[in-house]
Parts: structure tokens; C-alpha cells; sequence
């Protein structure tokens, strides 16, 4: 990868799913289609672009990955998470992750941002189970601040100044590939959860386990409420998350900006 791109970047964004044309905003010096990366897997979810884009965001160098990876796809947490250790080799000190994600509190709508303040791990699996590499990180790292306090006020008050309501949440990460069932909404609400997706966890553990710091922003695609719920459909979350991506552009072109 050095070979192809030369110098890596400080700062890494990951674009879930919908959110691929983020990656418009970088003036791209190189792009790397995963399958020319060697040991990474190959995105297998058509609304995942699968490159690594390497270029200039807000006046500043970073490396954007147009899709990710996930359980449901049938790689290991290892597999999912082997992007995450590449970046860090290349220099990653600061990663900002996106998702799309269903929305569980009653007083917030589709369409809305949401910055992961606190996280429930629920895939049953995790990226470090396994011999342990010291020189990848310690063996029992420490997630009291899995997101970094400091990048969600910066986050706060660049919302602020461009007019962008931000909300303060917990994501919860399932398995999939289906959505919940009522039942298991409330369940979720009950145990603390205002959001739920099917990614994002495996890749902020190895973040952290990295000594990385690391920026949540979830969009908020549909509305999980099982008093009310409706059936969702990938075409709906692919346009609400289509509609709010100018708002999650500006946030995080700021938020680099000021880095």
C-alpha cells in the first residue's frame, strides 16, 4: 500500500452503508479498489463501493474507506476488522466511522445525525478473541471512553455553527442481515440502546485497541418503534440516508477541518 499511495494519513473515515458519496467531497489523489489490496475481503453489499480513496478533505490529507465489511457477509470479526489494522499501519491516529441505522427513540425522526456516545456489543463475537499481538495493542484494553470526548464536542459545536441538529446516543451492534422484530426492539430499549445497526463495533474495538481515537456519526434511516413499526425496505434507508448525507458531509468536512 505504501508502494501504491506513498504516505498514509493521520486522519481515516469510514462511510457506511448510503454514504458512499461523502467520498465525492475528497479531492482523491489515488483510489485502490479493495480486491488490489492484499488480505482484504471484498464488499459484497451493493450499496458499498469497495475503494479506498486517499486524498484531501477540509485542507487536510486523509483516507476514506467507501464501504465496509460486515458478519453477516460471512467474514470473522478478524476479517472485518483487518482494514482498521492497514490504517493504523499507514499512520491512522484519528478515525471517524459512519453508519446507517435504525432510530428507537420516539422523539427522534429519519434522516437525523446521531453521535455514538456509548456503545452495546450484541454479535455475540468479538475482533480480539485470540492470541493477542503486544505490538497491535494490549491485551485487555480499556473502552471506558470508547469515543472520544474531546472529537464529540468539537463535533457539537462545529454542529452548532452550521446550523446541524446533532443528537447523543447509544448504538447497539447486532448480527443481521434482518431487521429486528418488535419484541426485540423493546428489548433494546430496555437495555439502554437508542439506535441499533450491523456494524461499527468490531471496527472501534480495533481502533481502540490501536490507540486510535475515534468519532461515531450515525444517520438515523428509519424508525424502530415497535408500537408503530412499519416494514423497511433497503430502497427507503438508502434515500433517507441519500437525503441527509449533505448534513453528514458539512459535519465531517468541519469536524477535519479543525482537527
Amino acid at each position: 500500500m505504501r508502494a501504491r499511495i506513498g504516505t498514509g494519513a493521520e486522519i481515516a473515515i469510514i462511510l457506511g452503508t448510503g454514504l458512499g458519496a461523502l467520498g465525492r467531497a475528497i479531492t482523491a489523489e489515488h483510489t485502490v479498489a479493495y480486491e488490489d489490496i492484499p488480505g482484504f475481503p471484498l464488499s459484497t453489499v451493493e450499496s458499498h463501493a469497495g475503494r479506498l480513496i486517499v486524498g484531501t478533505l477540509g485542507g487536510k490529507r486523509v483516507m476514506a474507506m467507501q464501504g465496509r465489511f460486515h458478519r453477516y457477509e460471512g467474514y470473522s470479526l478478524q476479517q472485518v476488522t483487518f482494514p482498521i489494522r492497514v490504517l493504523r499501519a499507514l499512520g491512522t491516529r484519528t478515525l471517524i466511522v459512519s453508519n446507517a441505522c435504525g432510530g428507537m427513540r420516539e422523539e427522534w425522526s429519519a434522516g437525523d445525525l446521531m453521535l455514538i456516545a456509548d456503545h452495546i456489543n450484541l454479535l455475540g463475537d468479538n475482533p480480539l478473541v485470540g492470541p493477542n499481538d503486544d505490538t497491535l495493542g494490549p491485551r485487555f484494553p480499556d473502552l471506558s471512553e470508547a469515543y472520544d470526548r474531546s472529537l464529540m464536542a468539537l463535533a457539537q459545536d462545529v454542529a452548532r455553527a452550521e446550523g446541524v441538529t446533532v443528537r447523543e446516543g447509544v448504538y447497539a451492534a447486532v448480527a443481521g442481515p434482518n431487521l429486528e422484530t418488535p419484541a426485540e426492539y423493546r428489548m433494546l430499549r430496555r437495555i439502554g440502546a437508542d439506535v441499533v445497526g450491523m456494524s461499527t463495533v468490531p471496527e472501534v474495538i480495533v481502533a481502540r485497541h490501536g490507540g486510535m481515537r475515534v468519532l461515531g456519526i450515525s444517520i438515523i434511516t428509519d424508525m424502530c418503534i415497535p408500537e408503530t413499526l412499519e416494514p423497511a425496505s433497503l430502497a427507503k434507508i438508502l434515500a433517507v440516508a441519500a437525503a441527509a448525507e449533505p448534513k453528514l458531509t458539512a459535519l465531517v468536512r468541519a469536524v477535519v477541518e479543525r482537527l
